[in-house]
């Protein structure tokens, strides 16, 4: 199909009548993903991809959907030449010209993003000895630090993301977004495929939704906006190769849960979440959310943020302090809490403005716990405590 819609414009067209145009806007459409991997497929159809990418475009804007529907094509990480350090991250050399240039010049021209395939299992089952499992569930862990940036990583998924847009960078396309078209973690596999677990992809799932939901962006991209769809939702049991190929999915075929995960970004089990839009986990409109500190993430770890919150970070923490109004309850995480948010309000809401390294998430509605009361200003001053 990819050479048909390189070589025959009228074969794009009718394929996006066909497939796009007859259902769009009643079926919510948001991509066109043209192949898929398309450089390890042994049929070698790379040559076709930009072409085809850019009639699936005309087609587009000639039914007018253009503005509404974006054309990428997934890639592999295996598209990568060097993916660590996470800031040596480049496209395999005999890939730059014929494609990744005409494909990264393509998506900034039609305002598209690249679609990225991202699977940590795969670099923790190759490397179990020395990648630790915590760095790859999204566990609290201490992190690596890239050699070559400075950057201390917490999660295997966000260097695998930064080498993409190391890569990209290297060739001067650094405002090109991208959108995790995969990840997933399987919940069974052959005995040689370490890792693969009903616990493990649990964890995978359950705390890459938590990451994803509670905003943020990468080291390396603070501001990222990222979007991320999980693989699977169903068990492929038909499908053929290793035990964990038939593994990826929440559910069995006969829709059965193969394990639970919660779709919000919970801390504590009392705050309610941005909802889940589309197919994919997105950080959605974040009017009226709070930035607060996860006791999770220990004192040690949450007072070194809240010094930089209040430090070199201007938050406004004067209410914190000895004797001002919200002084009390004296404790770190609740102080981290109050200066998490003014940081993160500042920045008006911004992706990767409540991170902290993993010591704070977002929330839609006031916590509980600390019997906030909530001034019509909040969205700019998150008062505290009950004298307040």
């Amino acid at each position: 199909m990819l050479s048909s819609a390189a070589k025959k414009p009228s074969f794009a067209a009718a394929w996006v009548q066909r497939n796009v145009a007859a259902y769009h806007p009643a079926t919510e459409i948001e991509a066109i993903a043209v192949g898929n991997e398309v450089f390890v497929d042994t049929h070698n159809t790379t040559k076709f991809l930009i072409q085809a990418m850019r009639n699936i475009h005309q087609a587009l804007v000639k039914s007018n959907l253009h503005s509404a529907i974006k054309v990428s094509s997934p890639i592999a990480l295996s598209a990568l030449q060097n993916s660590y350090p996470s800031s040596a991250g480049s496209f395999r050399q005999e890939l730059v010209e014929p494609v990744f240039r005409p494909m990264l010049e393509f998506l900034r021209e039609t305002g598209s993003y690249l679609m990225v395939n991202a699977y940590p299992f795969f670099a923790y089952e190759a490397n179990s000895d020395v990648i630790s499992l915590d760095y790859a569930l999204f566990r609290e862990n201490p992190g690596n630090v890239d050699a070559g940036n400075g950057l201390r990583y917490f999660s295997l998924f966000d260097a695998q993301i930064d080498a993409v847009f190391a890569a990209m960078s290297a060739l001067k396309f650094d405002d090109i977004e991208m959108v995790v078209s995969e990840t997933g973690w399987p919940s069974k596999g052959d005995g040689t495929e370490i890792g693969a677990s009903v616990a493990n992809a649990a964890a995978y799932n359950g705390n890459l939704v938590r990451r994803i939901l509670t905003g943020g962006g990468t080291p390396l991209r603070p501001k990222a906006d990222l979007t991320v769809y999980l693989f699977a939702l169903f068990n492929e049991d038909d499908k053929n190769g290793p035990t964990s190929e038939r593994n990826y999915g929440l559910f069995y075929p006969n829709e059965e849960k193969v394990y639970d995960i919660p779709f919000t970004s919970e801390g504590g089990g009392h705050v309610t979440a941005p909802p889940v839009t589309g197919g994919g986990v997105s950080r959605s409109t974040t009017r009226n959310t709070w930035c607060v500190a996860s006791g999770e993430a220990g004192e040690e770890k949450l007072q070194a943020a809240l010094d930089f919150a209040c430090g070199e970070g201007g938050a406004d923490c004067r209410q914190i302090q000895p004797g001002a109004a919200c002084f009390k309850p004296n404790t770190v995480e609740a102080h981290a809490s109050f200066a998490f948010n003014s940081y993160y309000q500042r920045n008006e809401r911004a992706g990767g403005s409540c991170y902290f390294g993993g010591a704070a998430y977002v929330v839609a509605q006031p916590p509980s716990a600390y019997s906030r009361l909530i001034h019509p200003l909040s969205r700019y001053l998150f008062v505290c405590c009950g004298k307040c």
